[in-house]
């Protein structure tokens, strides 16, 4: 796995520079978009080291989405704990369900079968939150507290420089995670399972372990929503989110962290856009993957790769 060079670090650190005047300059319903697309960089990232980087169609994304804002909102609902001592609690609810949907890819079960399993395990999760009304709501939803940071409530300010903090890290961890033993071992893994398997490889460990770090990522980016929106409800994690997510990684390139950061922002701001045009969000998401897999079918990362070589392979490394 190559490394990307000293300029491409440069500039994963200079993005983020660039970054901090933005809340000076927007309105509160930009503000709010440019959060949105904070929020889904590492729903992307999580959902790109399954399906992009393990090589396994595994479409769970939205239960760990749902399980980590579920278990933030249920802790500052129920429990009376500030947004930003959640965080964790919500990431590691993530981990567990990533734990439990690698059963079935631990028994063999492999493409087509595991899309639908790991789907199904997401409707589960769907149908849990409208019957545990106590707890979530019901039908009706949750609705949440004001998040705060250290006693601080959260605005449009403060919580653009909270997002921003957690999509770089969301970034550096993964890229780390990636460029260690334990990304060679995901390619191996990606490239024939059967001969990574031979030359020694646990695979079943590795794929434990891809699957508990993509939910942990969702699961914080689960919080990340609870916070944005203030108010759960089951039909925000169905099957239009999940293709929404899984269009995100397609169109930004499938094992790409790059790419997860480009799919994230021009998915989620595109619809802002044309919405002075009823209907032409539909037209305008659908042309994009059209094009895109036509096109472009390693997506925009690949895009900016034939532009300048610093953006190949890497958007950062250790």
């Amino acid at each position: 796995m190559r490394g990307a060079s000293p300029a491409a670090r440069r500039i994963f650190w200079l993005v983020p520079l660039i970054l901090l005047p933005v809340p000076l300059g927007l309105n509160p319903y930009q503000q709010f978009v440019v959060d949105l697309v904070l929020m889904y960089v590492p729903v992307a990232i999580g959902f790109n080291v399954v399906v992009g980087n393990l090589g396994l169609f595994a479409f769970s994304n939205v239960a760990y989405f749902g399980i980590g804002a579920y278990a933030s909102g249920i802790l500052m609902a129920k429990a009376g704990l500030p947004w930003w001592i959640t965080v964790l609690p919500a990431g590691l609810a993530g981990a567990l369900a990533g734990v439990v949907t690698a059963v079935p890819a631990l028994r063999g079960v492999r493409l087509f079968y595991l899309a639908i399993m790991t789907l199904a395990f997401g409707e589960l999760m769907r149908w849990t939150y409208i019957r545990a009304e106590p707890l979530t709501g019901g039908s009706m939803g949750l609705a949440l507290p004001r998040p705060l940071l250290f006693g601080w409530p959260l605005d449009d300010a403060r919580m653009f420089y909270v997002f921003l903090a957690l999509a770089v890290a969301a970034v550096i961890a993964t890229e780390r995670l990636l460029c260690s033993r334990f990304g060679r071992a995901f390619m191996a893994i990606r490239g024939n399972e059967t001969a990574a398997a031979a030359m020694g490889i646990p695979t079943e460990r590795f794929i434990v372990i891809g699957f508990a770090w993509s939910g942990f990522v969702v699961g914080v980016a689960g919080a990340m929503y609870a916070a944005l929106i203030g108010h759960l409800s089951p039909d925000s994690f169905n099957l239009t989110e999940l293709i929404l997510e899984f269009a995100i990684i397609m169109v930004g390139g499938l094992g790409s962290q790059l790419g997860s950061v480009l799919g994230a922002a021009v998915l989620t701001a595109l619809p802002q856009v044309l919405t002075s045009w009823p209907g032409s969000e539909e037209l305008g998401f659908g042309l994009l993957i059209i094009l895109v897999t036509l096109f472009l079918p390693r997506g925009l990362a690949s895009l900016l790769a034939r532009w300048h070589p610093i953006f190949r392979d890497r958007y950062l490394v250790e």
